[in-house]
């Protein structure tokens, strides 16, 4: 089974922490990934540019809009995820658990899924 952590952190957390000590994080992100290859269940990871740098689009009615970041009222960003293949949604919080960036950021545990179902956890 596929599970995704999603890293969500509070906006403004990276400029306030300084760029010698983001790159310290960043390599303990790197040795956790690192960690999780060698145990073979790391299918994917990537670490997101801040928001400043994102764009939000939507269409409707055959209209597009587009709003440039960063986005006034965000107050926590994606900054990153880990896409996991492992056996159950226990296993998947163990190694969420294990994830330095649970130390300064929320980590979300989401089973992937396609959109048309329902939450079998709530039926």
């Amino acid at each position: 089974m596929s599970y995704m952590l999603l890293i969500v952190e509070p906006e403004g957390q990276r400029a306030a922490r300084g760029l010698e000590a983001g790159k310290q994080v960043y390599q303990r992100m790197l040795d956790y990934a690192a960690e999780l290859k060698a145990r073979g269940v790391l299918l994917a990871t990537e670490s997101l540019a801040d928001t400043a740098e994102g764009v939000r689009l939507k269409v409707r009615e055959g209209r597009r809009s587009i709003v440039d970041g960063p986005f006034a009222e965000t107050k926590e960003m994606v900054g990153g995820f880990f896409l996991l293949n492992v056996a159950t949604r226990e296993e998947a919080l163990a190694l969420a658990a294990e994830c330095p960036a649970a130390e300064w950021a929320t980590l979300e545990v989401r089973r992937l899924a396609p959109c048309y179902e329902s939450n079998p956890i709530a039926s």
